[in-house]
């Protein structure tokens, strides 16, 4: 019954405002998902806030609120951040929805039910701001946090467990059968080795507050955050309430994430599904860090930068697009300033900025911005293979989630369309009456690299692409293109109105 592609971010901790690493992993979600529906394939894309736990209700009493009123405040405020990006989310969860408690309250039902959660007394060390108990290599000398470097607090308490030691055997088997569960490789084999290390119970309430879902058997225990944020993923699809809905969307496609949060979506995620007798994801692609100064930015230690700092001087689009060419997707990257405007400058103003400005600016000085009858609208050359290459690659990266590949094919065709346009000289073609033939037919090649290029970019730069698509006055709404037939050659129609416009990308001063 399954017929949707469904993609989702982890659900947000709303103990602060979001910084530009929150904005990776969300900006990444959306270009998969506009690529998917320009595939015209049926999408689901999921992201939300996770508003339960003890750092939202601290957060809230360093304020003097009432923790519903403290996250009713700062929800707006993501909500905000994914519009100025132009992410296209099909549903924004919070976990303290009514849905979203009926659904938790269920599931960890079925996990009573089936024999998997049992009553018991942990003691640990806990990290407030990872929300998670820490052993081993997790704690730093005089016991840190490795991820946060803020003290541990030792908690003591009674909690009710899930029989995760249960499920050992079943998850190395689905590790095996499927090695594209965890993406990339050096993921899946750390979770394989944490797997084959022993697996402990984990425990799936806390008692000493009360900020949270309560445990529909023992209402003194609130399920524990990210138990209960895991859950996010089957309530939005409908879990509980309308099968038909939620069988035609779960198992989702893709969970997408940072490295920190892996063990709880490919371990206890999935082992909980079993007990629960509902299939697993079919995939958690996990990416790097965004890196600052060498270091992973962190709301704790107030050292993330927010995106509007960056969508203010250089546009939605460019930081849309910087983020994803500049960092291998998977890997850790750095960001800088300075390593931002030069490829903005580089890759975006001199590359396909100028490429759209002179190929208009010449169609309108030459065909009075009409788009020229070409000898065949097959195409031939250089230029067409390079429109070829970028047909095969783009839908190849996008789909394995390489994302900074994909992006780079898109540069290298815009490189390749500035490259065309030096060989021909169209303006020295134009200086020919009995070249005008051979004029025509190469300012209809550029023009129809523009069109490939507004198609290709659109889930990258929804914007950009769009003011494209308008000055190339082409009838079809640039939504209403889809994969393949969108990326053949030669469907530009001649004669169709094109304009100038503002620059695409205006160059800035550093």
């Amino acid at each position: 019954m399954k017929d949707t592609f469904y993609i989702t971010t982890p659900i947000y901790y709303v103990n602060d405002v979001p910084h530009i690493g929150h904005a990776y992993t969300t900006v990444a979600c959306d270009v998969i998902a506009r690529y998917r529906r320009l595939r015209g394939e049926k999408v689901f894309f999921l992201t939300g806030t996770d508003e339960h736990g003890q750092t939202n209700l601290r957060a809230a009493q360093q304020r003097g609120l009432k923790p519903q009123e403290w996250v009713d405040q700062i929800v707006p405020q993501w909500k905000e951040v994914w519009e100025r990006l132009e992410i296209s989310y099909d549903d924004f969860i919070r976990t303290t929805e009514e849905r979203h408690g009926r659904s938790v309250q269920d599931f960890v039902q079925r996990l009573y039910d089936a024999g998997d959660v049992y009553l018991g007394t942990y003691e640990g060390l806990y990290c407030i701001s990872c929300e998670e108990f820490k052993t081993g290599s997790e704690i730093l000398d005089g016991q840190l946090c490795a991820i946060h470097k803020i003290p541990l607090e030792r908690v003591q308490e009674q909690n009710y467990f899930f029989r995760l030691s249960a499920y050992q055997d079943r998850l190395l088997k689905l590790y095996e059968e499927h090695p594209e569960f965890v993406r990339p490789e050096t993921r899946m084999n750390e979770v394989v080795a944490f797997v084959k290390g022993g697996l402990q119970d984990f425990s799936m309430s806390r008692t000493s507050f009360d900020w949270g879902v309560p445990i529909p058997w023992d209402p003194k225990h609130v399920v524990y955050v990210w138990v209960d944020a895991l859950f996010n993923y089957i309530t939005a699809t409908g879990f509980g309430v309308d099968e038909q809905r939620f069988r035609s969307i779960w198992p989702a496609d893709v969970h997408m994430m940072s490295k920190d949060i892996l063990r709880f979506h490919a371990v206890f995620w999935p082992a909980m599904l079993m007990s629960a007798g509902l299939p697993v994801p079919r995939s958690v692609f996990v990416h790097g860090y965004l890196l600052v100064g060498g270091e992973k930015m962190s709301k704790t230690r107030l050292t993330g930068i927010h995106p509007f700092q960056l969508t203010g001087h250089f546009g939605v689009d460019a930081y849309r697009y910087y983020f994803l060419r500049e960092v291998p997707f998977g890997q850790d990257g750095s960001f800088s300033w300075e390593s931002m405007a030069a490829r903005y400058n580089a890759e975006l103003a001199n590359g396909l900025g100028n490429l759209a400005s002179r190929i208009l600016a010449m169609a309108g000085s030459y065909f009075g911005g009409v788009v020229p009858e070409p000898s065949s609208r097959e195409g031939s050359g250089r230029l067409r293979e390079a429109a070829t290459a970028l047909v095969g690659r783009f839908p190849a990266h996008m789909e394995a989630f390489q994302l900074s590949d994909a992006v780079g094919a898109l540069d290298g065709f815009v490189r390749e369309a500035n490259r065309y346009l030096v060989e021909v000289a169209p303006w020295n073609l134009a200086k020919d009456e009995g070249r005008r033939q051979d004029l025509a037919d190469s300012l209809y090649a550029s023009l129809e690299a523009l069109r490939l290029i507004a198609v290709f970019a659109s889930p990258v730069m929804p914007g950009a692409s769009a003011r494209l698509w308008a000055q190339l006055g082409i009838a079809e709404q640039l939504s209403a293109q889809y994969l393949p037939r969108a990326a053949q050659w030669g469907l530009l129609e001649p004669g169709t109105r094109t304009s100038k416009g503002e620059a695409l990308f205006p160059r800035l001063d550093d």
